[in-house]
Order: C-alpha cells, then structure tokens, then sequence
C-alpha cells in the first residue's frame, strides 16, 4: 500500500453522474489520495473529467492495469463490477462496489459506516471487495438504527418514491425531454423509461419477481436483514419511481419490540450521525427531496410520530439525495474509515 498520504484511487465509471460525484467528493473532504485516476469505457477515452482544478483524462477500463492501486471506487454497472472488480482486488486494490454485483455475498461487507462499521473489521490490506448498499437501503437504515439499538424492531413498512437520478443520467435527461415535450403539447418519445414518466408514478422499479416483488423492493428486504445482522426482521416494501430529478422520499413505518416513546425518537434521531431532524408536530415543517435533501449529505428526517392506537408503532418520513449519500458520498465515507483503520 502507498501509504496515508499518498493513496492511489482509481474511479471507475468515472463519467457518470455518480462516478463524477465521487471525484468532487474525493477532492472536496480532501482524501488523502496522491494519484487519482478517472476510468470509463472504450468510447469515453478522448474525454476529461474535473477532480479539482484538474482535468483528469479518461482511461479506458479495458487495458487498465490496478496494480499500485489502493482503492477502487466502481460505479459502471453490475456486469462492469462482475468482470472487473475480482480483476481489482487480485492486483491489490480494495474495491468499494456501487452496484448490486456482489451485496449478497456471504463474505463481502456490505456498510454503511454510520450503521454498521464493525462490518470492516474482516478487510485487510492486499486485496479486498466492500459492497455499497442500494440508495433507498442506506437512507431508511440512517434512519431505522438508533430505534433498532433502542427499542428493537420487529418489521418494517415502506414505500419508496424515487427519483429518475436511480436510473443514470440517460433518464434525467429523458424526463427534461418528456416534460417539454408534453408542455408543448407534442407526444414524448421513446426512450430509457419506456413509457410516460413526466407527471406520472410508476410502482414499478427493476425486474419484477416470481414472489410478487420488484428486485428494488426485495434489495430491501436483503440488506437490511444482512446490514443489521438479523435474518428475523421483517421488511415489506413498495418501491415507486416518481418525476422527481434527484433525491428519494422514503415513508417508513416501524414496529417496535418494545413500547415506543416518539420524543425519545425524536431525540435520538437528531443525535444520529449523518441524520438531520426537520420536524414539528402539527406543523409544515417537514423535510422535502428538492427543498432539502438535493446536494446534501444528509439523511432527513422528518413527521414523526406514533402508530394511531398502537403504542409499539412509529412512522417516519425520510428524504436524501440518492446520488450522494445513496451512492458517491457513502462510498467515500467507507473509503474513510479504510485510511483510518487498514491502509
């Protein structure tokens, strides 16, 4: 390994809207990286992306060799990450994976750091993969932990409303184009969603599943199980994509093991790390993806309050940028607490 101050990180998919992310991120909490390398695919050399005041040039993923590597940062694609990523970790990078390619792998950490950092425990200098949770996992769990440590949870019922910034930048793109076309009164196109998404809800996210579920609801279902450690915790979700350019909305409803107080979760909501609580009961004040969670690092929390005649439940209305924390800046964060306790 390079050393601590002097880090090599290579970004893979480094032209996509979260791999662009990670680079500013990099550059912006000031990671001690000596050498950064920006890589994409064959047809995105010739391009350059800003770490800074750099213009890194794009290297093809293809003929690139990680040895010398620390950490590899992979955002392109589960298939990207299947071929690659073990191509990594045997040169000796430790690979932080963006993509669903290997979470459910029995021997791969899956982390959130404000969650579950003992998880790295098992990484060791020399090769390794580390597993990034899915976007909606992450912001839920910020939330659903301090009740967890405190109160026990039985199960956990949520619909997800999320942005089109889940499906890359093609589909930002496309729900511009779909709303000024239908604003001037013309049919949209065909393109990414395949069907219309401007001023509509689809509850429809990934392939749909022999069991009922969509595979974005039953990521859900998985990583919470693997990320708290506990296989007995029920997780019944509805995952929605909504017209909404960045940031998810999350309304969580929990069921407690033990009688919830709401001003004891209120309290340990707003002394969670990475959680901002924006609540008032009664009130307006409550937390929205464009007003407050856009651009953000944090999880926010907000409307609060019990289970109507049922003292063991508590519901939450959760919002956070899906691009950020739901990807780069939780990729960066474990990459972090890597400089701190492995390399």
């Amino acid at each position: 390994m390079s050393g601590k101050n002097g880090l090599h990180v290579a970004v893979v998919g480094a032209t996509g809207l979260v791999g662009e992310l990670m680079l500013e991120l990099l550059y912006e909490r000031q990671f001690p990286a000596a050498q950064v390398t920006a890589l994409a695919s064959q047809r995105s050399q010739g391009k350059t992306v800003t770490y800074g005041a750099q213009e890194l040039d794009v290297q093809a993923l293809a003929d690139f060799d990680f040895r010398g590597v620390d950490i590899a940062l992979f955002s392109a694609g589960g298939d990207i990450s299947k071929e690659f990523a073990p191509k990594a970790m045997a040169a000796g990078a430790i690979v932080i994976d963006n993509t669903s390619a290997f979470r459910y792998e029995p021997n791969i950490p899956l982390v959130i750091p404000e969650v579950n950092p003992e998880a790295l425990a098992s990484v060791k200098p020399g090769g390794a993969i580390i597993a990034n949770p899915n976007c909606s996992t992450i912001q839920m769990l910020l939330a659903v932990k301090p009740i967890y440590d405190r109160y026990g949870v039985h199960s956990i019922d949520v619909a997800t409303y999320q942005s089109v910034s889940g499906m890359g930048r093609r589909a930002v793109e496309g729900l511009a184009r779909q709303c000024a076309l239908l604003l001037n009164g013309r049919p949209i196109e065909e393109d990414v969603f395949g069907r219309q998404m401007a001023f509509n809800v689809v509850p429809h996210i990934d392939e749909m599943l022999d069991n009922g579920y969509s595979r974005e609801e039953m990521k859900m279902v998985w990583e919470t199980r693997k990320i708290l450690n506990d296989p007995s915790i029920e997780v019944n979700p509805t995952a929605v994509r909504v017209p909404v350019f960045f940031g998810h909305s999350e309304a969580v409803h929990i069921r407690t093991e033990e009688p919830v107080s709401v001003d004891d979760v209120r309290s340990l909501l707003a002394d969670a790390p990475g959680v901002e609580v924006v609540d008032a009961l009664g009130g307006r004040q409550y937390a929205t993806a464009v007003e407050h969670a856009s651009g953000k690092d944090p999880v926010f929390v907000s409307r609060i309050r019990p289970g109507v005649d049922d003292p063991y439940r508590i519901n939450l209305w959760v919002v956070a940028d899906n691009v950020r924390k739901g990807a780069a800046l939780n990729s960066i964060q474990i990459a972090e607490l890597l400089v701190k306790t492995v390399l």
